[in-house]
């Protein structure tokens, strides 16, 4: 089953709405105790969202009057390719809204606006155990095969 959901980027009077979706986000992943995400860069990463130059942006959706989804998704130049790359950053959907389709809705809402920027390819990467979204990306895109490494510095 689907819901009826309007995708769009946020109004700068939504933050509340946005907070909600985005603490749920950083509470699946875990970013607790030193890995929290402070209330100045939830702030900073908000505030990007309405700043032309930030290359950052997001898209909302939006069902019955309330936020029920978000992503977020950089360009970044590239060494091999002439047009800007899509990384989608962040995903995430109101946990008892899930298996709806909005987070597919959402992955082609990215698919369109990079098509509208030129970009030749969107990627993002997601955590091992994170199998509900994988079943979902791997039909929405194919799995590089690529491993990520970081290091904090």
């Amino acid at each position: 089953m689907t819901i009826e959901l309007t995708l769009r980027p946020p109004k700068s009077d939504e933050y509340e709405a946005w907070h909600r979706l985005w603490d749920g986000y950083n509470a699946f992943y875990k970013r607790t105790g030193p890995l929290t995400v402070s209330e100045e860069m939830t702030r900073l990463t908000w505030d990007r969202f309405f700043d032309g130059y930030e290359p950052i942006h997001a898209i909302v959706a939006e069902a019955e009057g309330r936020l029920v989804g978000l992503v977020h998704y950089v360009f970044h130049r590239h060494s091999i390719m002439r047009g800007p790359i899509c990384y989608l950053h962040d995903l995430f959907t109101d946990p008892d809204l899930r298996g709806q389709g909005i987070g597919k809705a959402l992955i082609e809402e990215v698919y369109e606006r990079a098509r509208e920027a030129g970009s030749p390819r969107v990627y993002w990467h997601t955590h091992e155990t994170n199998a509900t979204a994988m079943r979902l990306y791997d039909q929405v895109a194919t799995h590089s095969g690529f491993v990520v490494y970081r290091k904090e510095l």
